[in-house]
């Protein structure tokens, strides 16, 4: 029998395990790590019914993001496997995602992957932006002697940099 949601537990598991449910582009992020997932909701299967179906509402990480297709079918996957045959997935594209919404523990699995994570203060999304560069901390040797190579790297949500120090390139997780 398909899991249905009654209580306020059963959306404490599903926040699990969308927890489990990585992003297919930086995959030591869960989607919940990246701040994709906004909300779960129940929908009632009928009025006063103690069951419901779970609505998993998600945010790109920006409008064009080619990774959301494959994300919201990695959920409704993950969870079928866990006994949910029924789920809702609602992108919602207001208000826009933004690098606020990842996790702390997120940010420390970037970092441990050798990507810069977003920086707290950001100038980088000012128009600034265009006359200077920011200094980004490499993820390596943790340097801030680094250059911009490139205002996108492997993904457009990312910038490419190179270490002046250690050499090495590596990736900075813009900020949105």
């Amino acid at each position: 029998m398909a899991n249905t949601v009654t209580d306020n537990t059963t959306i404490q598991e599903l926040w699990t395990l969308l927890g489990e449910v990585n992003d297919p582009e930086v995959p030591v992020l869960s989607v919940v790590d990246l701040g994709i997932v906004r909300d779960i909701r129940i929908v009632k299967d009928s009025p006063g019914s103690a069951n419901g179906t779970p609505e998993i509402v998600i945010t790109p990480t920006y409008s064009g993001c080619p990774a959301m297709d494959m994300i919201r079918a990695n959920i409704r996957m993950h969870l079928l496997e866990k006994g949910f045959s029924d789920v809702r997935i609602e992108t919602v594209l207001s208000p826009a995602w933004t690098t606020d919404w990842m996790s702390e523990a997120g940010k420390q699995k970037l970092e441990a992957y050798g990507i810069a994570p977003p920086m707290p203060t950001q100038t980088v999304c000012r128009l600034e932006m265009f006359s200077r560069e920011e200094a980004i901390q490499c993820p390596h040797c943790h340097s801030y002697h680094t250059t911009m190579i490139s205002e996108f790297g492997s993904t457009a949500c990312k910038a490419l940099y190179r270490c002046e120090d250690c050499k090495e390139p590596f990736d900075y997780f813009k900020c949105h």
